[in-house]
């Protein structure tokens, strides 16, 4: 059975919900804080949550941190390749929602920021597994240079997804160079493609990302309440959202991310698999929290009901 097996960092996001961020030297009043399994996690219990088998390739630390992301990733099934990294905790996000459903970012990077070729080396992978990079994973030179070398052995068959994020500009160009002609399905959003490419629109963003990427490459640019883009081989096609009122922003492109890949795991043409992740995403932004990808049965629902 296809397995995910996610390279990125599962992190603990503070979750905070506000009216609205305070000016610089001020302070505002969240209505609530909460500790919860973050980052990389949202994507792996979205494709969990649809019936993927997923495998977390990163560290993991010790400390309260790490038991929180750990106890998380166990009760979705997920299985952790790596033992507890001794010395450091997991990393930490500041995740602030205002009242738009906008969410703003500030994060730490803790033992999730290391990774070894002798940690992949631990690795079997099979000829049915699907990879993800994110864009975060390429931030920290030697980490990324690691990863990259074990990506560039495997075989080119194995699908690659790549969230590129938000920080994308921070990364060395010679790293980017050498990941994106292997990179089989690009999954952002419109902002992130838009200023990889110094682009306009998303039709230009496309155009711009094609030569890029591997040859065959799916290009997935999420838009919002609008929906997806799909483009392949210079098709481009959008795929409608579906009307809901959002409460929260986060974590809504991870539950698409992942529902999205596990969809096509499952067989599902892209079409049909973006339908389904668009579904999932709408169901994700009316629920507070970074890990709020629905079950499959209630992505059935919506997909039914639209």
């Amino acid at each position: 059975m296809p397995r995910l097996l996610h390279s990125g960092q599962a992190i603990v996001d503070l979750v905070m919900d506000v009216p609205g961020l305070p000016s610089p030297g001020g302070d505002v009043l969240a209505r609530s804080a909460n500790f919860e399994a973050g980052g990389g996690f949202n994507v792996m219990a979205a494709a969990a949550r649809s019936g993927m088998p997923v495998v977390y390739l990163g560290r993991h630390g010790q400390g309260r941190f790490g038991d929180l992301v750990r106890a998380a990733m166990q009760a979705e099934g997920i299985r952790l390749s790596l033992a507890c990294s001794p010395g450091a905790d997991t990393g930490v996000c500041v995740a602030l929602t205002d009242d738009s459903a906008e969410r703003t970012f500030i994060s730490h990077i803790g033992a999730e920021g290391e990774l070894s070729a002798e940690d992949l080396a631990q690795v079997t992978v099979t000829a049915t597994d699907y990879l993800y990079v994110s864009g975060y994973s390429l931030l920290q030179a030697h980490k990324a240079q690691a990863l990259l070398d074990w990506l560039l052995e495997l075989p080119a068959t194995l699908p690659l997804m790549f969230d590129p994020g938000p920080l994308l500009a921070l990364v060395e160009p010679a790293l980017l160079a050498a990941l994106l002609p292997r990179v089989d399905i690009w999954s952002s959003n419109r902002a992130e493609a838009l200023q990889f490419t110094a682009s306009q629109d998303i039709a230009e963003a496309m155009l711009r990302l094609a030569p890029q990427l591997a040859r065959e490459a799916l290009m997935v640019l999420r838009d919002g309440a609008q929906g997806c883009w799909l483009n392949q081989q210079g098709e481009a096609v959008r795929v409608p959202g579906f009307a809901v009122e959002a409460v929260d922003s986060n974590g809504a492109g991870d539950a698409h991310a992942g529902v999205f890949i596990a969809a096509l795991a499952a067989g599902l043409a892209p079409l049909a698999a973006a339908r389904r992740a668009n579904a999932a995403a709408a169901l994700a932004v009316t629920r507070r929290g970074p890990a709020t990808a629905p079950r499959s049965a209630e992505v059935d629902v919506l997909l039914r009901a639209g």
